[in-house]
């Protein structure tokens, strides 16, 4: 499969795209756009971006597309052996996984917009960018001619996003065999010497925990944006992230931001990308790919991206416990905890995706699996007096099922981790992993051993002692967040704008009015305390003196 990608005036947005296909041996042609990118497991629907699609024999002359579903068309070849298939795509939404075209850079994640021919999807692909000759690209893939690109299947090609723009900076080291590329599109406020000593320590220990690097070169994709942003996504050689304001980069809050999510994505290059659940592999582009193992792909991912910054010494212990409380805060926050389970959450990604959703009906992969890859690494260490950890089960979980992209199942983890335990884990995977029970149960008992304190934190806002949370947009105060069974619950509804909103409002512990605009209708409700106290959390600190916290933790 041949691709050309051009374009004429890049404030319109829009990419002109070509599919040259080759050795056609049937009448008809189906065709495919993705309906969902990998890393992110809900139904996207690029389709709707797409212009014009129309298909042509090898003489020029157009022949019969009609499209069978919002992303699949098919094509009467007749005896055409090459079909050309042109069409326009839409790229202007700036995250990690969308794709973008203005005046100073073409940014393609190619899953979105490449349409691929059924049954080719391990054909090799070639791909030719037709771009000013003064841009520079950065990219994962295999150059192989001035604007040409080459992989070995399309799942490869759709895994390898680009970036081709008017100014690029280039860092780059070296750990091992693998060089390590850093493309930065925008401002990053930082010398090469500081980049490259924070990103050389957090690389050598995944390298030195997981044994070896899966791929000969890697390449961090960064769009350092002017305005507040924050994303990244995983691919097989390379990452994109996209941050901002840049500006802040040269502050040490956003800066270590900016180190966090590329330590979580560098990681996924062994789990998720190549270690993945059986359900995915390989990828289903149009369909859902349902599965209940997200508390590993996205869990334990989320816990080792800081813990790798510990351990190597780019956080420090304050930092890290900062980020273990935020965690700690989301968990207790979230009444989902109590309905749904992170298994069944994570299977449910495909149904609501990563929307907000109802209220408490279910609980974040990413938080939830970290919590549990946490309390299951200190299970083991106490267990094992530090001689194993999450570490060996991670590898031994490598060299099972992802050196050789084989795929797990839910089984297969838990089997793992009772192999490196050396017991069963039954109970923690029944009412953790596929269950709803608290996690304070593991944690008191556990944190106090590993050198950390581990307590309630009430809230300290004094209209927390009526269950309400606000939000404010543009100086107007919304109800955001409403306590089970507590007294803003029996007279409140989410969304309601508080009119007589001030700063003395809540200051009163025995009776309140509020004024409130419920959708155009204006109330007034009382509040009165009920003796609850909202919204607490469970935070940790450190206890002085403990060395178990710096055998887990590194000096």
């Amino acid at each position: 499969m041949q691709y050309s990608i051009s374009y004429t005036n890049p404030n319109r947005h829009i990419i002109d795209i070509t599919l040259r296909l080759s050795d056609v041996n049937s009448e008809e042609l189906n065709l495919f756009l993705p309906s969902w990118r990998p890393g992110r497991y809900t139904i996207q629907n690029f389709a709707k971006h797409i212009l014009n699609l129309k298909a042509y024999d090898e003489n020029g002359i157009e022949l019969s597309c009609e499209k069978v579903t919002k992303d699949q068309w098919c094509v009467t070849a007749d005896s055409s052996k090459t079909v050309e298939v042109k069409y326009s795509y839409y790229a202007f939404q700036m995250d990690a996984g969308n794709s973008w075209l203005d005046d100073e850079q073409l940014y393609l994640n190619f899953i979105n917009c490449l349409i691929y021919a059924e049954g080719r999807l391990n054909d090799k692909c070639e791909v030719e960018i037709h771009v000013p000759a003064d841009y520079q690209f950065a990219t994962g893939l295999a150059q192989t001619g001035l604007h040409k690109f080459e992989t070995d299947s399309f799942y490869h090609l759709v895994d390898s996003p680009l970036v081709a723009a008017k100014k690029v900076r280039k860092i780059e080291y070296k750990v091992s065999t693998t060089t390590f590329y850093l493309w930065i599109i925008g401002e990053l406020p930082r010398t090469d010497v500081k980049v490259i000593r924070d990103f050389r320590k957090f690389t050598e220990l995944q390298i030195e925990v997981m044994g070896e690097f899966p791929s000969p070169d890697y390449h961090f994709i960064y769009q350092c944006l002017p305005y507040k942003h924050y994303h990244g996504v995983e691919h097989w050689n390379s990452t994109v992230i996209t941050i901002g304001p840049a500006e802040e980069l040269k502050e040490r809050p956003l800066y270590k931001e900016f180190l966090g999510v590329s330590s979580h994505e560098l990681f996924h290059t062994w789990n998720v990308i190549r270690l993945r659940p059986k359900e995915m592999t390989p990828y289903d582009f149009q369909h859902e790919n349902y599965h209940e193992t997200g508390f590993v792909t996205e869990g334990v991912t989320t816990y080792y991206g800081d813990l790798f910054l510990k351990r190597s010494g780019v956080f420090s212990l304050e930092e890290y416990l900062g980020e273990l409380n935020k965690l700690l805060e989301r968990h207790y926050l979230n009444e989902g905890r109590k309905n749904m389970s992170v298994a069944s959450s994570s299977f449910d990604l495909w149904l609501d995706g990563y929307e907000k959703g109802v209220p408490g009906r279910k609980v974040s992969i990413y938080n939830e699996g970290a919590l549990l890859a946490l309390i299951l690494d200190l299970k083991i260490r106490l267990r094992s007096g530090h001689q194993r950890s999450l570490d060996d089960v991670m590898r031994l979980m490598w060299q099972k099922f992802g050196k050789n992209q084989a795929g797990y199942t839910y089984q297969d983890y838990q089997n793992v981790c009772e192999e490196v335990y050396g017991d069963s884990l039954q109970y923690y995977f029944e009412n953790y992993v596929s269950g709803t029970s608290p996690l304070e149960k593991e944690l008191k008992v556990l944190f106090p051993q590993f050198g950390l304190s581990f307590h309630v934190k009430p809230s300290e806002k004094l209209e927390k002692i009526y269950g309400l949370k606000l939000a404010e947009q543009e100086g107007r105060y919304f109800i955001d967040a409403i306590a089970a069974n507590s007294p803003a619950e029996q007279v409140l509804s989410l969304k309601d704008e508080v009119l007589n909103y001030n700063s003395d409002l809540f200051k009163s512990k025995s009776h309140i009015e509020i004024e409130v605009n419920r959708f155009g209708r204006k109330l007034k409700v009382e509040l009165s305390p009920n003796g609850g106290n909202y919204f607490s959390i469970y935070q940790v600190e450190e206890i002085q003196g403990n060395n178990e916290l710096t055998r887990w933790l590194g000096e």
